[in-house]
């Protein structure tokens, strides 16, 4: 209690000093943090810096010590702040904060020099915050010489919110492996500060949907920032030409970087705009939000009044992939020329996906000037965690606008935690052209006192050198050796390296490069029959002609194409079944990735469905088709050794023989399910097609099979609407599908969304029980959809519903009344555990929930057989 009051008493103190400097932001109130903890790590004594802040010592933090050290840094700190002094450990140790309940800044800062007897390459390290993994074998060392940040000085800002009575506990722990058996950890100074409770966590009162994040090419979901989250500050940039520093803050000490270097297209800054306008914050931009002085910088595409369209206005941020953000784009209008709500509009598009087609700053604001607005975006970049990509923002005018121009004032981006709760990021590569710092004293455990020790040290290193010279001449003769016979072989046509050469040859043929040449003419252009993220896909004759094949071949520099590749040749090559793609062979020679499989004569799903000349299928062999590729995953769930989960279900993945059969292919995202009955799911990276992707495995990164039935919802919608999941140029409500079919079905019109092809084709029974089919696979909690050999049973059924109206034609107008007050309609509200399953099957008093009533009403050949192996 006495260490809060004291704590509480300094962060007034910090405010009175921040009102005490001229240049402090002008809003009305600014935020007093109720807890302010600045430490100074591995310093005896207190620290002021010219920014208010009052550095403490951190011994009476430290709750767990063993053998941690202080030492002061062999290069003198150059910059301001915790850099003179830090605390290392070659083990585990523990700083402990009394906090209260509710959300803090953690701010952890690193210098990233060599200190006594600590050399910095060897700082491996993991951070925890409590439930949360913050770093994870971080070295500074590197992150330094990247030079994505300046100097050797590291800076890392959390966002964590804290339950009532939690103390905040910090653990650093040093990452000992066989390459680094003397690694450490370290820290210069840690800080703590309070936060408003709702600046950056979503209110659970707030209902306004534009008040809470987008998700970006998911759908129009809200995407809420709970509490139980974890978020890494990434960027915080402001326009202008300088950074806000600390002490102008809004009273949370954030620094406000400039957004210049990652502006990638032409622009113009308007500096300390309108200064006479006093700026008006609301309920939904309050005034901590951001000082005064990011709203009056503007960066536009500078088109003074002309029709700028040539290009957008683009900045492009480094990020990790595998995990999702939260984007903040700041906005305030306060333009002369700008008088009416839609005289400047734009275009908002975040990595490609188009997320604001009438951006209207005035009409946000209410039709006032000079207030702030906030617009919040949840995007997942997926991938390998291993890699950087870049996460794009481009804005655009919208040519109906009458100022064809495009503004901003802030951006903000935040890494949410993973499934783990880990925000962890890998290392950079090391520099190559940067040479191992020379350590300035010699680098030595603690307690080696003997000069002689030393002298043998040196003695003993001499001749380990010799040693290795003579061992590299060994070693670079049999590598050569074998370098030889590889080439041999390559000519023979053998699989080379990289983990490659242990692919399954007795399960599927090896193709040679010369084979595929002559089977693709070369890969003529005359011969490719689709395209795709892998690469293009051709028609080929193998076996002297006699038998045709589809080649799929890997970009070149395919980096994630490497990994499809390997995964689909072990599954495809130990899975045989009528509704999966057969795998043929591959080619993995002269650098080129190549998978062989059997042709399919009538192409992709999708390619029969919408944007395409071919003829329209009908509504049974759409329901044929549906059941075909039901019962492939039905098989990947249960007829293997491990549950498959698919994890990329989507119509242009669902493949059409000359006969219609439906087979599923592409097998790449594909994983292994639980191994055992005590686990749930599998945790891993969100990988997947937009507008197919299970909410629940996006938001929590769980994936179970039933990750696999909520796509195929999507694509049980796609077979009867005729129109792809996400088109972004549709009216709101529309531009989901699934969101669209769910407001239908709870209206009791879901005939509003059938494909006009099929008008007239489906007996209104039918269509009710596949809408509920449907929709039954796109119920928010996994546990509550059925399985996909439910799915199959389902889908028969409903063709045994239509076989046995196939003489009653319906008319346009019965079809359009099916949920009308005499038919049942469904309510998402009704589902629970128990009840889903019958209530998606239930046709009048018949249920599946009874194997005898199966027996009786059914006739036998509706459940045709599976053709499968017996399922678990």
């Amino acid at each position: 209690m006495d260490t809060t009051s004291t704590q509480i008493a300094s962060g007034t103190i910090l405010f009175l000093l921040l009102l005490f400097f001229s240049y402090l932001s002008i809003a009305d109130v600014i935020y007093s943090p109720v807890e302010l903890f600045s430490i100074n790590c591995g310093s005896s004594s207190s620290l002021s810096t010219r920014d208010g802040r009052n550095w403490t010592a951190d011994i009476k933090f430290l709750s767990e010590n063993k053998d941690s050290v202080a030492a002061p840094a062999l290069t003198p700190s150059t910059l301001e702040g915790p850099y003179t002094d830090a605390r290392f450990s070659h083990s585990q140790f523990t700083y402990s904060f009394p906090v209260s309940t509710g959300p803090k800044f953690l701010r952890l800062f690193f210098y990233s020099t060599s200190y006594q007897n600590f050399h910095r390459s060897e700082a491996y390290f993991s951070v925890k915050a409590g439930l949360y993994t913050l770093l994870q074998n971080f070295n500074a060392s590197l992150h330094a010489d990247a030079g994505n940040e300046p100097g050797d000085y590291l800076f890392r800002e959390y966002c964590i919110n804290l339950k009532d009575g939690d103390r905040l506990n910090i653990t650093f722990i040093p990452s000992k492996t066989s390459q680094h058996p003397d690694s450490y950890a370290f820290i210069n100074g840690i800080e703590i500060v309070s936060m408003p409770p709702f600046l950056y966590y979503t209110n659970p009162d707030d209902v306004g949907i534009t008040w809470l994040p987008q998700l970006v090419g998911l759908n129009t979901n809200p995407f809420p920032i709970e509490k139980n989250f974890a978020l890494e500050t990434n960027y915080r940039l402001r326009v202008g030409d300088q950074q806000i520093p600390a002490s102008q803050d809004t009273g949370m000490l954030r620094s406000w970087d400039v957004d210049n270097k990652y502006v990638t297209t032409q622009s113009v800054q308007s500096l300390d705009i309108a200064t006479g306008i006093k700026l008006r914050f609301t309920k939904k931009t309050p005034n901590y939000t951001a000082p005064d002085t990011v709203y009056r910088s503007v960066r536009n595409m500078g088109s003074n009044g002309t029709i700028n369209m040539g290009f957008n206005l683009t900045w492009q941020l480094a990020v990790d992939s595998g995990f999702t953000y939260l984007l903040r784009l700041h906005f305030c209008q306060l333009d002369p020329n700008i008088s009416h709500p839609g005289d400047q509009s734009f275009y908002i598009y975040v990595q490609d996906q188009l997320v604001e087609d009438w951006a209207d700053i005035l009409g946000w604001s209410d039709k006032q000037k000079g207030v702030p607005v906030v617009r919040q975006y949840a995007v997942l970049i997926p991938g390998n965690e291993q890699e950087t990509l870049n996460l794009s923002l481009k804005m655009h005018p919208n040519p109906k606008s009458l100022a064809k121009d495009a503004q901003i004032n802030a951006i903000e981006l935040f890494k949410i935690n993973d499934s783990t709760g880990s925000l962890a990021g890998p290392n950079p590569n090391p520099d190559p052209d940067r040479l191992p710092e020379t350590p300035k004293v010699p680098l030595q455990r603690p307690n080696n006192k003997s000069s002689g020790t030393t002298r043998t040290l040196a003695a003993a290193v001499a001749g380990a050198v010799s040693a290795a010279v003579f061992l590299s001449f060994i070693v670079a003769f049999f590598l050569i050796k074998r370098k030889k016979k590889m080439g041999s072989k390559k000519k023979d046509g053998t699989p080379l390296g990289g983990g490659l050469s242990s692919l399954p040859t007795s399960l599927c043929r090896h193709f040679s490069i010369v084979e595929i040449r002559a089977a693709t003419n070369n890969f003529d252009e005359h011969f490719v029959v689709g395209m795709g993220g892998f690469g293009n896909v051709y028609k080929g004759y193998i076996d002297d002609g006699s038998t045709r094949v589809a080649i799929k071949r890997l970009k070149p520099d395919s980096r994630q194409g490497a990994q499809e590749f390997m995964n689909e040749i072990e599954m495809l090559s130990q899975l045989r079944h009528l509704h999966l793609v057969s795998l043929v062979g591959y080619c993995y020679e002269s650098n080129e990735m190549i998978l062989v499989y059997d042709f399919m004569d009538r192409g992709t799903l999708r390619e029969h469905l919408y944007d395409t000349d071919n003829p329209s299928l009908s509504w049974k062999q759409r329901l044929q088709i549906c059941i075909g590729a039901a019962r492939g995953l039905h098989y990947l769930h249960t007829g293997a050794k491990h549950t498959i989960i698919h994890r990329d279900v989507k119509s242009t993945n669902i493949l059409l023989d000359e006969k219609w059969v439906a087979k599923v292919s592409d097998f790449g995202l594909s994983r292994i399910g639980p191994i055992s009955s005590s686990m749930t799911h599998v945790s891993t990276q969100v990988k997947g097609s937009v507008g197919y992707l299970d909410p629940e495995y996006y938001k929590r990164q769980r994936l179970t099979e039933k990750s696999d039935v909520y796509s195929f919802g999507v694509v049980l919608l796609e077979v009867l609407s005729g129109r792809q999941p996400l088109l972004r140029w549709e009216e709101k409500q529309r531009m989901s599908l699934v969101n669209w079919a769910k407001h239908c079905c709870e209206k009791g019109t879901l005939s509003e969304i059938v494909d006009a092809k099929l008008k007239g084709q489906i007996a209104p029974q039918c269509m009710q029980k596949y809408g509920e089919v449907a929709l039954s696979c796109l119920l928010e909690d996994g546990t509550q959809r059925p399985s996909m050999n439910d799915v199959v049973r389902m889908l028969e059924f409903v063709l045994h519903l239509q076989e046995g109206a196939v003489n009653e034609v319906m008319e346009s107008e019965d079809t359009e009344d099916i949920f009308s007050s005499s038919h049942s309609t469904l309510h998402f509200s009704d589902y629970s555990k128990s009840t889903a399953l019958s209530m998606a099957t239930n046709v009048g008093d018949f249920s599946y929930g009874s194997k005898d009533s199966e027996e009786r009403l059914i006739p036998d050949h509706v459940f045709s057989e599976i053709k499968d192996p017996k399922g678990r």
